[in-house]
């Protein structure tokens, strides 16, 4: 075939149209013909119907009406592969797409290379006219492109094989998601929309003036492990977070969770385009509603952001991001700088508070074209930003995606919003996590906040107790295998020592392992570690001292003194009983980021034993566990300005033999109102405040929680009964 001598806007044009049908069918290239034929619901289409429906557009739009004689590749297709253009004339229903087993997907790929054909003539043939359509033809394909990946993982999600799209791509670790923070903007009289110049939908302009008032944005999007606590705290079952038509579906469609998670016996597991995966706590949680991402920010106490706010923040920030390239793609965890704007663009769309409709001045093109966006303008809600499944450039500041409010399929996530510039007045992390606590559902505190002074001298004398096995189990263990776990700790380390307290188990390494150089406790208790530290350089006049006073499960740097050296982790107590199975894993993860490459990490775990041994250590008939447990109460009177009487709680101790922990809880003994830091809770007769799980292992389940977070097991050593393990990790 003789081509037309080629000009410098024609070959570049041709060169964006290949390398977008190229990188089309590159998505189809591990399906089998059943995959591209298969339908998962009626919101989703075939891969074999997305292709030939890309190239119906180019056919319908461009070579029909601007390439001279062209011979249209078979009359039917019209009615197979036309979506929603009403102009042109009936279609396939879209629930029934599913239902093409003809034509054969060899018959589509050789009407791709028909069109194909044809569009290298019409883009050499130097004609200008169509500039606009070939755009928006290569938008839309680009579209099609993200929508092939979101009806893929929905159609693969259905089978109980759970196959993968594709492996997962190491990507390099990163540091915990740590505290949303919120960045304020002062508002006013702002522009938003599409200025003209470069490619843009209709939807995008006008562009034109908004006033905002003050507003503040999240730094991130919301994560796996802030969604987790969303669920515990009975998020799907609490009425009040939701908008009437979002409890509907909650109730009509038995939603519980995300869209592809699943429970399983080591925590939660999310489907992805890499199949069924461990859920990353510090990852963006993904394949949300509108309805559900907006009963999580009323939960939050804050709201979803406009489209406006959103742009307005949005338009000084480069577009960049982990678009859809070769890579199986996935959501990742927040990178950069803390305090400032990240994840705005590709990892997830993000759900705004805005009704789609048109702008000022909005009108949409005339013909069959027109009908591309403007149809739409009702019943769907904005979506900003672009995810890690749209293909690179596709994105801008002004993009606005849409869907209903109940879809939840797409790559969509959240970013929390508030009113008024200034971020939210700082509370210490003790008020705030009480406050956050006494507002669930289950009202709760966290039991890290057991140890102030008072409480950690009542621990110690808990150790002492008869019935309380797991302190001298261990240690009684320890003084056993520790010329054998000695060996194990290289020349010149650094002992880190996770919750330290007292720091009498410790004592067992130091003596038998001379070749540790640093000793860094970290502990929530300046007093606790003070007298530590006091009693450990006595004792050891030639051993290095670096105490961190710190929350063991969110340190993010050792001390200099412990810097540049081989670590040794030690983490006793069976403390990681005390977190939940993904706040176990993340504890886990932090810590291997912290100790780093080629660290050990000795872990002490309580196992299962009987119940009755079991409730006996924590409800001891002397009742200094209730006294443990109720200093919390009196902790919160003299800090946070609270009003409990402690006449009105009692301890109660229960296994929960479901969820293999005991619990502990502290319990109304009649109808009460508290004041905490200025706010009133309501307790009823017999409502409790769950203050700790102390959770129970198999040395299977151990190891596995240690496997999600990346460390190995090495080692383990195992006492008689009361059985109690010390499990050495390496990384």
């Amino acid at each position: 075939m003789t081509h037309p001598p080629r000009s410098g806007v024609g070959e570049d044009r041709l060169e964006r149209y290949l390398a977008l049908r190229a990188r089309s069918q590159h998505l189809a290239r591990d399906l089998s013909a059943e995959d591209q034929l298969a339908q998962s619901m009626p919101d989703a289409s075939p891969t074999k119907w997305h292709l030939a429906h890309t190239t119906w557009f180019f056919e319908t739009f461009l070579l029909t009406p601007h390439l001279p004689g062209y011979r249209v590749f078979d009359e039917r297709f019209g009615y197979l592969f036309n979506s929603y253009y009403e102009a042109l004339g009936p279609r396939q229903p879209r629930p029934q797409r599913g239902l093409l087993t003809r034509p054969s997907l060899e018959r589509v790929m050789a009407y791709r290379a028909h069109v194909d054909e044809a569009m290298t003539r019409l883009l050499l043939s130097g004609a200008e006219d169509f500039a606009d359509l070939l755009d928006l033809g290569i938008a839309h394909e680009e579209q099609h492109q993200e929508l092939i990946l979101m009806d893929i993982l929905h159609l693969f999600a259905q089978s109980p094989l759970r196959p993968a799209y594709g492996r997962a791509s190491p990507t390099p670790p990163v540091e915990p998601a740590g505290e949303l923070t919120f960045v304020g903007f002062a508002g006013g009289l702002v522009e938003i929309g599409h200025g003209g110049g470069r490619f843009a939908f209709d939807n995008e302009g006008p562009r034109h003036k908004v006033y905002l008032a003050p507003f503040s944005l999240a730094d991130r999007l919301i994560t796996n492990g802030e969604w987790l606590r969303f669920i515990e705290d009975g998020g799907y079952e609490r009425a009040e977070l939701w908008l009437s038509d979002g409890w509907a579906c909650v109730q009509a469609e038995g939603w519980a969770a995300p869209l592809y998670w699943e429970p399983g016996p080591e925590g939660w597991r999310v489907m992805g385009l890499q199949g069924l995966r461990p859920m990353d706590p510090d990852a963006p949680v993904a394949h949300l509603s509108y309805f559900e991402a907006d009963a999580y920010a009323t939960w939050a106490g804050a709201r979803l952001p406009t489209e406006a706010e959103w742009e307005h923040a949005a338009g000084q920030i480069p577009v960049q991001g982990v678009f859809l390239s070769r890579a199986t793609p996935a959501p990742t965890a927040a990178r950069g700088e803390r305090g400032a704007l990240r994840q705005l663009y590709g990892d997830l769309w993000e759900w705004t508070r805005s009704a789609y409709g048109p702008y000022p001045g909005f009108a949409p093109a005339s013909g069959a074209v027109g009908e591309y966006n403007g149809k739409f303008m009702s019943g769907q809600m904005v979506l900003r930003g672009g995810a890690c499944v749209t293909p690179p450039g596709h994105v801008r500041a002004t993009y606005r995606n849409f869907f209903h409010p109940h879809q939840r399929w797409m790559f969509s996530g959240l970013r929390l919003a508030r009113d008024g510039a200034a971020p939210a007045p700082r509370r210490s992390a003790f008020e705030a996590d009480v406050l956050s606590g006494l507002s669930r559902k289950q009202k709760s505190v966290p039991p890290k906040y057991f140890y102030d002074a008072p409480g950690s001298a009542l621990f110690e004398e808990i150790c002492e107790l008869p019935e309380y096995y797991p302190t001298r189990t261990e240690l009684a263990l320890l003084r056993q295998v520790a010329p054998e776990m000695a060996s194990h700790v290289p020349a010149g380390a650094a002992l880190v020592e996770f919750g330290s307290g007292a720091s009498l188990k410790t004592r067992q390494l130091l003596d038998h392992a001379p070749q540790i150089a640093v000793y860094t406790p970290i502990d929530i208790s300046p007093t606790a570690l003070d007298a530590a530290v006091a009693s450990l350089r006595a004792d050891y006049p030639n051993l290095a001292l670096a105490p961190l006073v710190e929350d063991f499960t969110t340190a993010l740097d050792l001390p200099a003194a412990a810097q540049e050296r081989p670590t040794f982790g030690f983490f006793p107590g069976s403390t990681i009983g005390n977190l939940l199975p993904e706040e176990a894993v993340e504890f886990l993860a932090n810590a291997r980021h912290l100790l780093g490459d080629g660290a050990r990490f000795l872990v002490g775990a309580d196992l299962v034993k009987g119940e009755d041994v079991l409730v006996a250590a924590y409800d001891d008939a002397q009742g200094v566990t209730g006294a443990f447990n109720l200093n919390l109460l009196a902790r919160m009177n003299r800090e946070l300005a609270a009003d409990f009487d402690l006449r009105n709680f009692t301890h109660r101790a229960v296994w929960n033999q479901a969820l293999s922990r005991v619990e502990m809880h502290l319990v109304s003994r009649c109808d009460q109102s508290v004041q905490v830091a200025g706010r009133r809770f309501d307790f009823t007769l017999g409502e409790t405040i769950h203050t700790e799980n102390s959770h129970k292992f198999t040395p299977e389940g151990l190891e596995g929680l240690a496997s999600r977070a990346g460390w190995r097991l090495e080692a383990r050593w195992i006492s008689e009964a009361p059985a109690f393990g010390l499990f050495l990790l390496a990384a």
